[in-house]
């Protein structure tokens, strides 16, 4: 999440032209913007499900009893998907080498992603795995930089060895869907032979669904998106760009970014899916939404402002037949922790934004082909 030079179309024309053919894989998922409506599919409605650090709170994470208790409360909201987020771990964004360890031995934390998919699966819920990395030192993995072309390389073979071993997990596990990154802005838009590697070898241990979680004003510059099976949007934009905007503003800076994502889908010819979106709970939270809530003084607290942020998003987004959905972020593996974040944060739990969920979750979405509730 973080604040954009939002660049021209050129780019993306560019990388499109050059760029191979698709390789379509998953489920047979028709071609084209639509493919996830002419599937058949029921529209994604999602939770990001957050990790309990285990040095802090043993027992309370991923595929515990306490994960038992969150996924009924989540399938009672209507989610019908969530996603988990295990973690590497950067020193510094100049650093080469990916720890396993951030918030469990690495090993206990691949058992618990297991356990949790299969929970999951037991209440007809769907996952989606996400590979994240955490830089200790400070920094937004955006701005990765090992520096010279040595150091690309290694870091590269390390970026490498830690997604393969997150999706040959997701393969034995069944996980459904797999993101091969998050916001690697720094490099999303070039290496593309990498890229091109890096999938193939991803698709030959993971039969499921691939997709790639782009910051917001990165995703136009993506050199690989017609190698995977969506476009995957970390989906944090102003809504406006001054305090104390109105219900009315909300709306139309959401249709600016519908309108936008839809040229993308349409110009890709493939659908998009928010793997991340949401609001902290103060004023003005979709002024600028990426705002990390441990790093906020002097918050004003406010749930209706949260709550109709997410409901302007829904309200532009869900409609459209391009849409596959979206993945809330996020609640916590301990659905009462508070440990985790401030009051403040994205967490929906509790306060008026989940109510807005609980309706929109009802609705027909515009991708929905197969809708029960």
């Amino acid at each position: 999440m973080r604040y954009p030079r939002v660049g021209p179309w050129f780019g993306l024309i560019v990388a499109l032209f050059l760029a191979p053919a698709p390789a379509r894989a998953w489920h047979g998922l028709p071609a084209g913007a639509t493919g996830w409506l002419e599937a058949g599919l029921p529209a994604v409605r999602g939770i990001t499900v957050g990790p309990i650090e285990s040095s802090q709170l043993p027992g309370r994470g991923y595929g515990t009893v306490y994960t038992e208790t969150l996924l009924d409360e989540l399938q009672r909201l209507g989610a019908n998907w969530i996603s988990v987020t295990p973690f590497g771990r950067l020193w510094s964004l100049s650093s080469t080498d990916i720890e396993r360890d951030f918030e469990a031995d690495y090993h206990d934390n691949q058992e618990s992603i297991a356990r949790i998919i299969e929970q999951a699966h037991a209440r007809g819920m769907k996952v989606l795995l996400i590979p994240h990395l955490w830089v200790e030192t400070g920094g937004w993995r955006g701005d990765v930089d090992p520096g010279s072309p040595e150091r690309w390389l290694r870091y590269q073979r390390s970026y490498a060895d830690f997604v393969l071993d997150w999706a040959k997990l997701a393969g034995r596990a069944g996980a459904d869907a797999f993101s091969i990154g998050v916001e690697c802005k720094s490099w999303s838009g070039r290496f593309g032979a990498y890229w091109t590697r890096l999938i193939g070898d991803v698709r030959a241990v993971f039969p499921g669904f691939l997709t790639y979680s782009a910051n917001w004003d990165e995703a136009e510059h993506v050199v690989f998106w017609n190698e995977l099976d969506a476009i995957g949007i970390n989906a944090f934009y102003p809504l406006a760009h001054h305090n104390r905007a109105s219900y009315a503003e909300y709306l139309e800076g959401a249709r600016r970014a519908r309108d936008d994502v839809g040229r993308l889908a349409h110009t890709l010819e493939l659908p998009v899916v928010f793997v991340e979106a949401g609001y902290t709970t103060r004023q003005d939270a979709a002024v600028e939404p990426w705002l990390w809530p441990d790093d906020m003084t002097d918050v004003v607290y406010d749930e209706h402002e949260q709550a109709r942020a997410l409901s302007a998003l829904i309200e532009l987004f869900a409609p459209e037949p391009w849409f596959i959905g979206l993945f809330v972020w996020r609640y916590y593996a301990d659905l009462d922790d508070v440990s985790q974040e401030h009051g403040w944060g994205f967490s929906p739990h509790g306060k008026l934004a989940e109510d807005v969920l609980s309706r929109a979750f009802r609705w027909r979405w515009g991708s929905d082909a197969a809708f029960k509730y």
